[in-house]
C-alpha cells in the first residue's frame, strides 16, 4: 500500500488551484445532513428527486468484459516528476504497447508533447492531442457506462483529489474527452475518482469511506447519500465499504490499490509484504477482510476472498515513502490481465500465478512500473477502459 505521507503528486499544491477546486467540489456536490460510519455493506434508499439504478438504465460493466479501447494519458509535467520525468514516460510508453498488442489504445498528450508521445509509443498505439497534466487516467477520465441509451461517461468532478493538487486541464479531461468522442456524459451529483470504485458488473461495488465520504470531496453529504448517488451513477445495489486511510496518501486509500473483483463472487485482497511491521496500511487490509468475510453481494452470495501478498521493499530499487508497492493495481483488458513487475523476483511470480488462475484463457503480462508507483500508482491507476456495446460472452466473467 501507500506509504504515509503525500507523494510527488502533491508539488503542485497553490492556494489559487485550491480555491478552484473547492469551488467545483461545491458547485457538484448537493447540501445534505452529515453522517458516515464504519465499513461495512450498505442498503440506503436513493433520495427524493433522483433517479433510481432502474430508471436512470444505465449500469457499469466489469472490466473483464469486452472494451472497445483503453485510455491512457501522457504525463506533461516536470513539475511533478523532476529528473524522474523522463522514466515515468518510458513505463508509460511500454505500458502502452502492452495493452494495444490485446485492443486498441488511444492516448491523451498536450498538442506540443504529441509528436514525442508518438514515438516513444510507437505506431501500434493512437496519440491525440488533448490538454492534459498528467497520466492518472482512471481518475482523470470519465468511468464508463452502458445500458438502453447505448454508452454514457461519468464525469465524477475530479478536483486534484481532494484539492491536494492543482490540476487545470485535468480537471476537464473527462467533459473533453467525451466531447471529443461524442458520448453522453453525465455529470455526477457527488466528486471522486475512477480509482474510487470497484465493480463486479452484477449489482456490487465496494469502495473506501476515507476517499468518498471526505469533506474534501463532498462536504456535508452523509454516507447514506453518497451511496446512493453510487447506485444510481454505476447501475448497482450493495455497496461495501471500507473504512480506509484518510490524509495518509494523495487518493485516501483507494480501493483499486486494496480490493478488486476477480469475478462474481470473487475478490482478491492486498495484503502487506513481508518484514512490514504494522501500521495504518496493514489494519486498512485487516478491516477490509473483516468486512469482506462478512459481506454478501448484490446476489446474497458470500465472497471468496484471494489474498495477494505486496512485494518485499527491501528487495526493490529505488522505492521511496510513496511507493505505491501492490499487486492489486492491475488492469484486465481483452485477453490479458497487465500485472506490475517490480523486481522482487519470488513475489513478482507468485502474484502472477495468483492472477493468472484467477483469469483463465487470459495471458498475464508483466511490465516494469517502478516510475509510475514512485508517484504512488500504478497500472489500473493508469488506465480507463471503454467498454464494447453488447460485449461478446467469451470475455466474460472469470471462473
Amino acid at each position: 500500500m501507500h506509504q504515509p505521507g503525500l507523494n510527488r503528486r502533491a508539488l503542485l499544491r497553490t492556494g489559487a488551484g485550491l480555491a478552484a477546486a473547492a469551488t467545483l467540489a461545491g458547485c457538484s456536490s448537493p447540501a445534505s445532513s452529515d453522517g458516515g460510519g464504519t465499513g461495512g455493506t450498505g442498503s440506503s434508499p436513493t433520495p427524493a428527486g433522483a433517479e433510481s439504478p432502474s430508471a436512470s438504465g444505465y449500469a457499469m460493466p466489469a472490466e473483464w468484459l469486452e472494451h472497445e479501447r483503453t485510455f491512457m494519458a501522457w504525463p506533461a509535467l516536470s513539475e511533478v516528476w523532476g529528473d524522474q520525468l523522463p522514466d515515468v514516460r518510458n513505463d508509460i510508453a511500454n505500458l502502452a504497447k502492452a495493452i494495444a498488442q490485446y485492443e486498441p489504445v488511444v492516448l491523451m498528450a498536450r498538442p506540443d508533447q504529441a509528436d514525442q508521445a508518438q514515438q516513444q509509443c510507437g505506431s501500434d498505439v493512437e496519440v491525440i492531442a488533448l490538454e492534459v497534466d498528467d497520466l492518472w487516467a482512471r481518475d482523470t477520465g470519465p468511468t464508463f457506462v452502458t445500458g438502453q441509451g447505448g454508452l454514457a461517461g461519468v464525469d465524477l468532478n475530479f478536483n486534484g483529489w481532494g484539492n491536494k493538487q492543482t490540476h487545470a486541464n485535468d480537471s476537464h479531461v473527462a467533459q473533453n474527452l467525451l466531447t471529443r468522442y461524442g458520448i453522453r456524459r453525465i455529470q455526477a451529483p457527488i466528486t471522486g475518482e475512477g480509482g474510487a470504485i470497484e465493480v463486479d458488473g452484477d449489482g456490487t461495488l465496494m469502495a473506501t469511506e476515507s476517499s468518498l465520504v471526505n469533506p474534501n470531496r463532498n462536504p456535508g453529504l452523509s454516507r447514506d447519500q453518497i451511496e446512493a448517488n453510487l447506485k444510481t451513477l454505476f447501475g448497482v445495489s450493495q455497496v461495501i465499504w471500507f473504512k480506509g486511510v484518510a490524509g495518509q496518501d494523495i487518493t485516501d486509500c483507494h480501493v483499486d490499490a486494496l480490493a478488486r473483483f476477480v469475478g462474481t463472487g470473487v475478490v482478491a485482497l492486498q495484503r502487506p509484504g513481508p518484514n512490514t511491521p504494522p501500521d495504518i496500511w496493514s489494519a486498512a487490509s485487516d478491516q477490509a477482510l473483516t468486512v469482506l468475510n462478512q459481506a454478501t453481494d448484490a446476489q446474497g452470495r458470500s465472497l471468496r476472498v484471494i489474498t495477494i501478498t505486496d512485494p518485499d521493499l527491501d528487495r526493490i530499487q529505488g522505492t521511496g515513502k510513496d511507493f505505491l508497492a501492490t499487486y492489486l493495481n492491475f488492469y484486465v483488458c481483452n485477453g490479458a490481465v497487465i500485472v506490475p513487475r517490480f523486481g522482487d523476483q519470488a513475489a513478482d511470480e507468485k502474484a502472477a500465478s495468483t492472477l493468472r488462475d484467477l483469469h483463465p484463457g487470459r495471458d498475464v503480462v508483466q511490465v516494469s512500473i517502478n516510475a509510475i508507483a514512485s508517484g504512488g500508482g500504478g497500472i489500473h491507476c493508469s488506465t480507463q477502459q471503454q467498454p464494447k456495446l453488447d460485449a461478446s460472452s467469451p470475455l466474460a466473467s472469470p471462473s
